[in-house]
């Protein structure tokens, strides 16, 4: 019993000494040290507990800026996506001239690339493919869509092209999905609309030649053969101008780590 006691409050005094003293005074230099040194031990709950220190006694310096990033990253690392980008949307208000903007929408976009990635395109036993919500992919691609427009030259830039083009070819399929479902069940109308939709949102994804395929059969069951021959004309010639196999997508990378604002 005394060991454990003794253990215990040696414990206790080890975490004491590592943790902020409240009334102490702290200078800016020496709290953003502590919080990159949590950083760096991958405590990241830590790490924003001396950030918002950072901020509430220091609000004005220079390093309050780059505590806000180190927030929304800290966040991202934590799998907390609700709190980080609340983060980098208030960064993105308080610092619209930052020069470390670039990397805040890149982050945003990443979050929500990898935040339901997933759980939209795989579909779950036998559920409706209309109830499946993409928002987080789009809000993603409008991202990195104002990222590239804003930064044309930023080092995310490139990366975020990349992404884009994925997401776009995700939210095809997306939409394919749907198609497909409601020509299984009859729904030609439906079924019609969704395809359409692929053809003018997403002209440049290999799945428009299944929204064609879909439309094809949808105008067949409708009785509209004009329609369907018309569509089966363009789907042939969508084919042979594609006879030669696309080149191999390059993959995405992966996150960059934080940027110092002051580099």
């Amino acid at each position: 019993m005394r060991h454990s006691l003794y253990v215990f409050l040696l414990l206790s005094l080890v975490a004491c000494s590592s943790s902020i003293d409240d009334k102490k005074n702290y200078s800016a230099e020496e709290l953003y040290s502590m919080a990159m040194d949590s950083m760096e031990d991958h405590n990241y709950e830590k790490a924003v507990k001396a950030f918002e220190k950072l901020q509430s006694r220091y609000p004005y310096g220079r390093y309050a800026q780059q505590a806000q990033m180190e927030i929304a990253y800290a966040y991202y690392k934590q799998g907390e996506p609700a709190p980080a980008l609340g983060a980098i949307d208030r960064f993105i208000k308080q610092y619209p001239n930052s020069s470390s903007l670039d990397y805040m929408y890149y982050l945003k976009g990443l979050i929500n690339f990898d935040e339901n990635l997933a759980s939209v395109m795989n579909a779950i036993g036998d559920q409706d493919p209309a109830e499946r919500d993409p928002k987080s992919l789009r809000e993603s691609f409008d991202t990195f869509k104002e990222l590239v427009t804003r930064f044309p030259d930023s080092r995310y830039a490139p990366d975020a092209r990349l992404r884009m083009q994925y997401l776009l070819d995700n939210l095809a399929g997306s939409d394919l999905h749907i198609a497909s479902y409601y020509l299984r069940r009859g729904a030609y109308v439906a079924a019609l609309n969704r395809a359409k939709e692929i053809l003018v949102n997403y002209p440049t994804t290999p799945q428009t030649r299944d929204a064609l395929q879909i439309m094809i059969q949808a105008y067949d069951a409708l009785g509209m053969t004009d329609l369907r021959d018309d569509t089966q004309r363009i789907l042939n010639q969508n084919l042979a101008s594609n006879e030669a196999a696309p080149a191999a997508k390059e993959s995405p990378q992966q996150p960059h780590a934080w940027w110092k604002f002051w580099d």
